[in-house]
């Protein structure tokens, strides 16, 4: 574990200024959550003061038990079947032009929560014309039928994070499976969409393991990819087992574009969500995706 204080390309400025505070009061009046505040993202200011925010529904409490994530785990409370109406006017309120939305994994749900996510979709879609929506989803245990409910929606952008190598996963992400990840994506590409995945390095992975994932993620059709370094949120969590120097990432970089990604997002501060209204501008206009 690395010691002493983060190196100067991980400290961030705080940003409160009118935006922020504006965003802060929406998400709190319309009771939605967001992954920036649960998961005690480093760039929330930055984000949020150029008013964009990653909304979290189905709740604030997860099924499962990753070593790295902040988001508290538990026995769920009952679905909220009135949160895609509410989410999408808080949208509407933010005046997002682009949202992300995520959510906790709801495993002890039957589709895993994946009828709530279409109608959210659905609902923002219907209230903001115009809004692109891009979909953080977990893997709905593998089946086909529930990702297909969020596919059908047609989110602008469907995202799943790999999240870390595959020699990792069953100590970070143990009820998660690298392989059923993998084919999350496939689908997603299959079905049309746009397609995106990030992971976390400095958790304890090798360069030649990150090189494979990128490589394994590639093969699916995955056409964005996104790169960043983990920061343990608490002591209770996995420690960080190094800091990746920027020239690092831009060696990830580089090698993501040479094998084919359309767009590459790979830093210090990076996260799955981190400029993704920039991304999605970009990936529309060099890169139309055509259903394999």
């Amino acid at each position: 574990m690395p010691r002493g204080n983060k190196p100067d390309w991980l400290k961030t400025k705080l940003r409160s200024g009118p935006n922020f505070q504006d965003l802060k009061s929406i998400v709190s009046e319309n009771k939605v959550h967001t992954v920036c505040q649960e998961a005690m993202c480093p760039n929330i200011s930055e984000c949020w003061e150029r008013r964009a925010a990653t909304i979290m529904i189905l709740g604030d409490t997860c099924t499962r038990s990753c070593a790295f994530c902040a988001v508290k785990t538990g026995r769920p409370s009952a679905v909220d079947m009135d949160e895609p109406r509410r989410t999408a006017e808080a949208v509407k309120k933010m005046g997002l032009h682009h949202c992300v939305i995520t959510s906790v994994d709801r495993d002890e749900l039957d589709d895993g929560g994946a009828s709530i996510w279409a109608d959210t979709i659905r609902q923002i879609h219907a209230e903001v014309p115009g809004c692109s929506i891009e979909v953080l989803t977990p893997d709905f245990k593998g089946d086909p039928s529930s990702i297909q409910l969020v596919l059908d929606a047609k989110p602008e952008i469907m995202s799943h994070n790999m999240e870390t190598v595959e020699r990792l996963h069953r100590h970070i992400r143990p009820q998660a499976q690298y392989q059923r990840s993998l084919d999350v994506l496939r689908q997603s590409v299959k079905a049309g969409l746009q397609t995106k995945t990030s992971i976390m390095v400095g958790i304890g992975e090798s360069k030649d393991e990150v090189f494979e994932l990128m490589d394994d993620v590639r093969e699916t059709g995955c056409q964005i990819f996104s790169l960043g370094q983990y920061l343990q949120p608490t002591k209770k969590h996995e420690p960080v087992h190094r800091f990746v120097h920027p020239d690092e990432f831009a060696e990830y970089k580089s090698y993501g574009m040479k094998i084919g990604f359309s767009y590459v997002e790979s830093g210090p501060l990076v996260r799955s969500s981190y400029h993704a209204d920039e991304q999605v501008l970009q990936n529309q206009v060099l890169n139309p995706v055509e259903a394999s």
